[in-house]
Parts: structure tokens; sequence; C-alpha cells
């Protein structure tokens, strides 16, 4: 099915949309949830989640990528939830890992995760995300948005995962080049 069936779906308030959505895209959204939080539970019930999200939010929203739309709701969620996870011990997910890599090229004494939420900070790290080469973008993206491990992203573009951290270490030293340039006290 389209996305567009999909969203129409939604918009018509069929719970068939959970059904197209969850074949579609149940797999994908797990992956994502999974990378962040490691564990089969957690992940299958922030999937759940995902639809029960999108239910409430389509209408009035209508996402043009209902595939990224999905990931980043899934995403967010299951940031929440190893958070809420964590409350006693750190998580076993590639996210902790992820967020201490950021931390050299955006932290000012901020908390990381404000400061990734930023809307200024987003905009700028989008802006600076076009103008790299499309594979350093890539592995940029798999790494700190999808928490992919550097083995995976190595396998997915056949190269070593050496490869991987030389690339992310590089555009990390450029974004925070490019941060201090827009003002940020990094």
């Amino acid at each position: 099915m389209e996305d567009i069936e999909i969203i129409e779906l939604y918009q018509k308030r069929s719970e068939e949309a959970i059904v197209q959505s969850d074949k579609k895209y149940g797999a994908y959204c797990f992956t994502v949830a999974y990378n962040i939080l490691s564990d089969n539970e957690d992940s299958s019930e922030c999937v759940n989640d995902t639809w029960l999200h999108t239910w409430n939010v389509i209408p009035p929203e209508c996402p043009k990528k209902l595939k990224m739309f999905f990931a980043a709701i899934t995403r967010n969620l299951s940031i929440d939830r190893l958070k809420n996870r964590s409350a006693q011990k750190r998580g076993n997910g590639e996210l902790t890992v992820v967020l201490d890599e950021l931390e050299e090229c955006i932290s000012d004494g901020k908390d990381v995760e404000e400061q990734y939420d930023a809307g200024f900070l987003t905009q700028v790290i989008e802006n600076f995300l076009r103008e790299i080469s499309k594979r350093d973008r890539q592995i940029f993206v798999r790494r700190y948005f999808f928490t992919e491990s550097a083995a995976i992203i190595a396998k997915r573009y056949g190269i070593k995962e050496n490869a991987v951290y030389v690339s992310l270490h590089r555009t990390r030293q450029k974004l925070h080049k490019r941060l201090i340039k827009e003002g940020f006290n990094v």
C-alpha cells in the first residue's frame, strides 16, 4: 500500500491504517527502537506506541515522508523509554555512546539532549549535513539519528569499521567548527 493511502486511512480514522503501517514499516520502526533500547519487548512496545501516537496526530498532521515520520516518533518514544528505564542505571544501547560522541562537539555545559532538541541547533546541523558528502552524511545520520553501531554501518556501506570511525570523527570536527562559527559556546 502506498504511503498516501495509509495517511488517508488515518484521516478517515480507519483501524486498517495501523495494520498497514505495521505491515509496511513495523520491522523498520522495530530496528530504530532496538538500536536505542537493545531490548525486544521494549522495542515492540515502542512500535505499538508509534502507531497510537500517529493515530492521535493524523489528522491534523499530514506527513510528507511517512517513513521518516514514523522513524522520528519511534526514536523519540524509544529515547523516552530509555530515560525512564535508566533512571536507576544507564541503558545497554548505543544511545549513551552516541550522546557521548556528540558531546565533544556540541556541549557547552548544558545537557546534550537539551541542546540536541533546540530548534536553532537542529537547523544548523541540518544545513551542515546538506553541505557534506552524501556518504559522510549517511554515515552521520545512521550513527546519530538511528543509533546504528559502527559495525552495522560498515557492513551496510561495504567499508571497514575503522573507516566509519574516521568519517564520524572528521564530520564531528567539521560540525564543531561550524557550531563555533554559528556562535555556540562549545
